[in-house]
């Protein structure tokens, strides 16, 4: 592996542009050789502002022309089907934003020609990557471990709508250009039309939430409840830890408030995350240890790093392509978080 990983983007509309290029352009180890983008004037302008040198209209062509170490393809999910899979075949890592796909049938086309291609498909859920989850979870583990505060209870994630662009667009480049109609993803063949609607909306504003439930959990959970207005989800981890997602409780119009729990008998560790889009923020982790016995209780907040989950997992990408970790999130485990979701509407739905 050279010293500096060679990057190249499928895609530089508004995720491509400032929740990746931006992220990947400043990172001393690596270097954006070559992006591809569907609208010439697009295309010619951000690579001007980010200094990329080659680009393409395909990213079939990309890969033709392109020795690359790995590929960020921010496209529309409903899409990765006809638009990622074919990238497979050149065999090389590649991130793409959450989920994996619109539907779990095509998901499992996608494993099927991924294992084919011989790479690896990292899938964004950059909330694992925000130095606060990553410190949370290394501090549940440890709790888990040393057992000081008794056996973990209860996970509760809470994301009700909000501002979660949080000013994260303000450099974005765009053009008048029309956006070309490309062919999507077939449906689900297990759903009708309204239903399939209500699992897309569902899997694109809360499959993040759906795979932080499992990381926090540390290991698989399935779905056991369901309330008839579609605020809480509610699940049971193969361990037998309780576990909620409340989903809209409530929305804010000017600010992000995404939560979690994570319940022990004498203490709980919390995480509160920033919009996604935030900058140089990470989010925020407390720590209550309330070992009982005539104890004083502590409560303690970690000092982090002014990193976002945004950029610390295009770091991460970068390391996991030079060997150095494994990719967070891979597209076996993504595929699990669409099986989650379509058994959700099955509790919720009855379909």
């Amino acid at each position: 592996m050279p010293d500096k990983v060679r990057i190249g983007f499928v895609g530089v509309g508004s995720m491509g542009q400032c929740a990746h290029l931006k992220n990947y352009a400043c990172l001393p180890e690596c270097e954006v050789v070559a992006l591809a983008e569907v609208r010439p004037r697009l295309a010619q302008a951000v690579a001007q502002k980010y200094n990329v040198p080659r680009v393409y209209a395909t990213g079939e062509e990309m890969l033709a022309r392109e020795q690359l170490d790995g590929i960020v393809a921010a496209q529309p999910f409903d899409r990765h089907g006809q638009i990622i899979a074919p990238l497979y075949k050149a065999g090389v890592p590649i991130l793409t934003e959450k989920p994996l796909a619109a539907s779990p049938q095509v998901g499992e086309q996608m494993l099927t020609a991924l294992s084919a291609g011989g790479a690896w498909h990292m899938v964004g859920y950059h909330k694992r990557s925000d130095p606060a989850t990553m410190c949370a979870r290394a501090e549940i583990d440890r709790l888990k471990q040393s057992g000081e505060l008794g056996r973990m209870r209860y996970v509760r994630v809470t994301m009700p709508p909000g501002d979660w662009i949080a000013g994260g667009f303000n450099d974005l480049i765009t053009t008048d250009e029309p956006y070309p109609q490309l062919p999507g993803d077939p449906p689900p063949d297990d759903m009708d039309a309204e239903t399939c609607r209500q699992y897309v909306s569902f899997v694109n504003y809360y499959i993040h939430q759906v795979n932080l439930l499992r990381y926090l959990l540390g290991e698989p959970y399935r779905v056991i409840f369901a309330d008839p207005a579609g605020v809480v989800m509610g699940v049971e981890s193969a361990g037998g830890v309780t576990g909620v997602l409340e989903m809209s409780p409530y929305q804010t119009s000017i600010d992000w408030q995404e939560s979690a729990l994570v319940g022990f008998e004498r203490g709980y560790v919390k995480l509160d995350l920033p919009a996604p889009l935030a900058c140089n923020r990470p989010g925020r982790v407390e720590i209550l240890r309330d070992p009982g016995n005539g104890a004083a209780p502590q409560t303690t907040v970690p000092t982090l790093p002014w990193v976002h989950a945004m950029r610390q997992q295009a770091i991460n990408f970068v390391r996991a392509i030079k060997g150095e970790i494994k990719p967070p999130c891979d597209a076996q485990e993504a595929l699990e978080d669409l099986r989650v979701a379509r058994a959700y509407f099955k509790v919720w739905k009855g379909v």
